[in-house]
This record gives structure tokens, C-alpha cells and sequence, in this order.
């Protein structure tokens, strides 16, 4: 079986789903303070406040699940049915209520060691590699019943200060995507340094 490689249509039809959930047009670069990638102040993550701001983005603290539990996770899926690797990271963001959106640079190494181990199989008939459960896989599943379901539930265990974080998060996205699209040149350059001013306020806060 030859090894399997990142599916490129996976990536890009996984790059566009996030933009569009925060308001960019896909293909239209995005004019800012912070440059052709900027938009608003924005980077990785949120406003450029950094990775693991944000939902679908690993990040710290309780309610995001080790980088370990990729693993266990796939392996839960995969006994509910195959799936190609996008399939599974927008199912892994479904059942964490979009908290946990791991990266396709987990999600396919993993396969492929999952595939190694014999756990999973891929058929790589099509234009995209679908995997299933092997009998090994199966088994194990089972086996491991208990860790699995801890690691979905750690998915969803948030603290207060993390469901008031995300509330207020979504209230500011809602506040970014009309400034995106409606607003004049003077509000968005407003908007942005007031975005600036929030992004170094939130690095300080990191500092603490």
C-alpha cells in the first residue's frame, strides 16, 4: 500500500469552509494595516491575537483535547462509517460543538500511522483516500471505549471564562463581517486600530 499523501482538493476545500465562516470571500485578498493577509489586524487564529483564539483552533486549557486524542478520535468516527481525511476533521468540529478543529497536518499523519498499525484501511480507488476500520480496528475501539468517550467529553468541558470568552468572540465576529463587506475606507481604518489596540491589550493579558 503506498503511503498516503495530503489530498489537496482536503486542504483547499477545508481553507475555504473557514474563511467563509468568518466572513471572506474566497480568492479576494483581504486590505489592512497588517497587509495582503491582514485584513483587519486579523492573523492566525483571530485579529492576529495569536493561534487558539477562536473556534475550530486548538489551543490551551480545559475544553480542547490533547494532541494525542486525534488519534482516539478517528478511531471513534471510523466505527460509525468511512470517511475521507476532510470528512473527519469537519465530523471531529461537528461533534466537539466546534471547539476542536484539528489541522490537516494532524489528521493525515495520523491516518497513515493508523494505517501502518494495521488499525485502519484506505481505499485509494477514487480521487480521494476514504478509510475504514479494520477487524484490528474494531476491536480496539471497544476495547478503548472509556478513553474515548473521556476524550469527546473533554472536547465539550468548558469552564465558565471559557463560554464567556467564546460568547464574547462571537459577538465581535458578528460586529467584523459587515465591516468586511459594507463599511467605508474611514471605518475600516478605524475599525482596525481599534482591533490593533485590542490585539496588543489581549497579548499583555497572555503576558500576565
Amino acid at each position: 500500500m503506498r503511503p498516503h499523501t495530503h489530498d489537496h482538493n482536503d486542504s483547499h476545500d477545508n481553507e475555504h469552509d473557514d474563511r467563509r465562516a468568518f466572513g471572506f470571500r474566497p480568492g479576494h485578498p483581504r486590505r489592512g494595516p497588517g497587509g495582503p493577509q491582514g485584513g483587519f489586524g486579523f492573523g492566525p487564529g483571530f485579529g492576529g491575537f495569536g493561534p487558539g483564539f477562536g473556534p475550530g483552533r486548538p489551543g490551551r486549557g480545559r475544553g480542547r483535547a490533547r494532541r494525542g486524542d486525534v488519534r482516539l478520535a478517528i478511531l471513534s468516527l471510523l466505527s460509525d462509517g468511512p470517511s475521507n481525511g476532510y470528512g473527519l476533521i469537519k465530523s471531529i468540529a461537528d461533534r466537539s460543538e466546534g471547539t476542536w478543529r484539528p489541522s490537516p497536518g494532524s489528521v493525515y499523519p495520523t491516518l497513515q500511522q493508523l494505517v501502518d498499525e494495521d488499525l485502519i484501511v484506505a481505499d485509494e480507488s477514487g480521487s480521494k483516500s476514504v478509510y475504514a476500520l479494520s477487524e484490528a480496528g474494531t476491536a480496539y475501539v471497544a476495547e478503548n471505549a472509556e478513553a474515548i468517550e473521556a476524550a469527546w467529553a473533554a472536547t465539550t468541558d468548558k469552564t465558565e471564562g471559557e463560554d464567556a470568552f467564546q460568547t464574547s468572540l462571537m459577538k465581535l465576529m458578528g460586529v467584523v463581517k459587515p465591516l468586511m463587506h459594507d463599511a467605508t475606507d474611514a471605518q475600516r481604518t478605524a475599525a482596525a486600530e481599534k482591533l490593533d489596540e485590542t490585539r496588543r491589550a489581549l497579548y499583555a493579558i497572555l503576558a500576565d
